[in-house]
């Protein structure tokens, strides 16, 4: 480890702190509904949307049509999206004549979009057309990103409303999500990115001669725009095979230090809206340090790991870190900073290979995950499901203490304590049932390249990947097959729609309930207590769950490497 590593991964973090109350105030006017400086411009197209579609945004929804609405919106997505896929090769802006895809690859791909996972089981240049990245993935990226916004918009409507059956309009916050906050934004970003170099061209490829005289055929294609959602809306999907590795999706330490800040940014500010929704910024702040204090040590842990390198190659004569499945423009602090900002939020984009880091560096990305979005999370994701845990903290405190079982006002009783449970659940459940029927069946097997601790992990980061809606992966397992297309995208709608049905539920019942004042029985949740406890509640839950996986994974692929062994 280096100054210089630590300088960028302290630089980062201020950077984020600096930047979370004014994103977050931007926020809190699109959850309000209110006036921001872009409705001059784009206010016309949102109400001439409304005209167009019948929509009534002053007319709210309760839990049960607002989830209706969500679900049905979702669905019809990726029905075009396998349609496009599947027509692929007949349809217009496909310069390279590329097939249709075959149907379980397509189901995939459409279930992984829709989902906000982006699991690629294909090579983007050599798969898909310009057409099916325009419309059939990055309109995915806006729309999948606006529905997680406009969810945990819902979810603080729960706690803030008093006697309320109501929690808003789907359709409103989703527009108001991508009108204001998500397309000017990526319009920005993808001026950036083309003046530093990312491709933004309707051309399929360019032909070229290297240094030494030989012709290359070069794939191109309208990057810069899909590399600008995919990082600011959590989505992750590259246009490239290599993901942000690619010089042409990631080409210097700027782009790269900018797509890190958009992948947390808006997870960041979700949590001052929180604070300001319920009308005490400190618990915003107080959730913000919980995940803080999680991502800084999982940087830690994985760049003290990267950095000491493995033992066995250093018994070979060669001295130093782990470089291997590294971009040399962005060494070791770059690409362990890179892989725990993209699991730590449910993004998935890449600057280096997961499957080439040391046993333990690469399993922070995969606790990361199975700690289910908490650590920052996916744009939306994260907060509402760091809020499911802290309805579990707050009654697991009660029951210690002897105190009332309230937050932010709320009391937590027996059926949000049962629909957080549920909710929290559906992840270990999935993640660790798919894991071992893969690790028996001969179809299952035949999907990892290497044997024994690692070949498993491979497998558990796969699962864990789907039902987390993450979307890196330890590219050593081949998944374009029918039994791993069809599991992980069945995984991968119950990671994301099983919990996004009881949060809903819970913010349905909080609305309704009246709002009791703090008083001296109540457990105060802006301290450093209740953050410590939050963080235990996390770990604890996480780690008793997946322990077992992770030992018989990555701790004993490290145990494997410290004694000199290999498989």
């Amino acid at each position: 480890m280096t100054i210089q590593g630590w300088i960028l991964i302290l630089g980062f973090v201020g950077i984020l702190l600096a930047l979370t109350k004014p994103v977050g105030s931007y926020l809190f006017a699109l959850y309000e509904g209110r006036r921001t400086p872009l409705h001059l411009v784009l206010g016309p197209v949102e109400r001439g949307f409304y005209r167009l579609s019948g929509i009534d945004p002053a007319k709210e929804q309760g839990w049960r049509r607002y989830t209706l609405h969500m679900l049905t919106f979702n669905a019809l997505l990726m029905l075009l999206t396998y349609a496009v896929l599947r027509l692929q090769g007949v349809l217009p802006g496909n310069p390279q004549g590329l097939p249709g895809l075959s149907e379980h690859l397509a189901f995939n791909t459409a279930v992984s979009f829709t989902t906000n996972t982006n699991w690629q089981s294909y090579g983007g240049e050599s798969t898909m057309s310009n057409l099916a990245q325009m419309f059939g993935l990055t309109i995915h990226n806006f729309l999948s990103a606006a529905t997680g916004i406009a969810l945990a918009f819902a979810l603080f409507r729960g706690f803030a409303r008093r006697s309320s059956a109501t929690i808003g309009n789907f359709w409103a916050d989703a527009t108001r999500v991508t009108l204001y906050l998500l397309l000017p934004f990526c319009v920005v970003l993808t001026v950036f990115y083309t003046a530093s170099g990312v491709p933004q061209t309707m051309a399929g490829t360019v032909d070229i001669t290297t240094l030494e005289g030989v012709s290359q055929v070069l794939a191109i294609g309208p990057v810069a725009s899909q590399e600008a959602i995919k990082m600011l809306g959590t989505n992750g999907g590259g246009f490239f095979n290599a993901n942000s590795a690619h010089p042409f999706e990631n080409p210097t330490a700027l782009t790269n230090l900018i797509q890190m800040l958009s992948i947390f940014v808006i997870g960041f500010g979700l949590t001052w809206t929180f604070g300001k929704a319920v009308g005490n910024t400190r618990q915003g702040w107080a959730i913000l340090s919980a995940m803080v204090i999680l991502f800084l040590a999982g940087v830690t842990v994985t760049y003290w790991q990267e950095a000491a390198g493995n033992p066995i190659v250093h018994q070979l004569g060669v001295a130093g870190g782990n470089m291997e499945g590294k971009e040399v423009r962005f060494g070791m602090a770059a690409s362990a900073l890179f892989a725990v900002v993209t699991t730590a939020a449910s993004c998935g984009a890449v600057n280096g290979m997961h499957d080439s880091f040391t046993a333990l560096g690469g399993m922070i990305p995969l606790l990361n995950i199975q700690l289910g979005e908490v650590v920052i999370g996916g744009v939306g994701a994260g907060i509402y499901g760091f809020l499911l845990f802290a309805i579990l903290a707050v009654f697991v405190a009660g029951l210690m203490v002897g105190r009332t079982p309230e937050y932010v006002g709320k009391k937590i009783e027996g059926r949000e304590v049962k629909l957080a449970v549920l909710a929290i659940a559906i992840l270990p459940l999935v993640i660790l049932g798919f894991t071992a029927l893969s690790a028996v069946l001969p179809s299952g097997l035949a999907g990892p390249l290497n044997k024994g601790p690692h070949g498993f992990t491979e497998i558990l980061y796969a699962f864990t990947s789907g039902v987390g809606n993450n979307g890196s992966a330890f590219a050593g397992l081949t998944a374009n097959t029918p039994y791993y297309d069809g599991l992980l995208g069945v995984a991968m709608w119950l990671g994301r729609f099983f919990v996004i049905v009881p949060m809903l539920a819970i913010a349905g019942s909080l609305a309704s309930k009246t709002h009791t004042p703090e008083s001296a029985g109540s457990f105060p949740t802006t301290g450093a207590l209740w953050v410590g406890l939050l963080i235990g509640i996390i770990l604890i839950v996480g780690g008793l769950t997946f322990l077992p996986s992770l030992a018989l994974g990555p701790i004993a692929d490290h145990l494997a490497m410290i004694s000199g062994k290999t498989i």
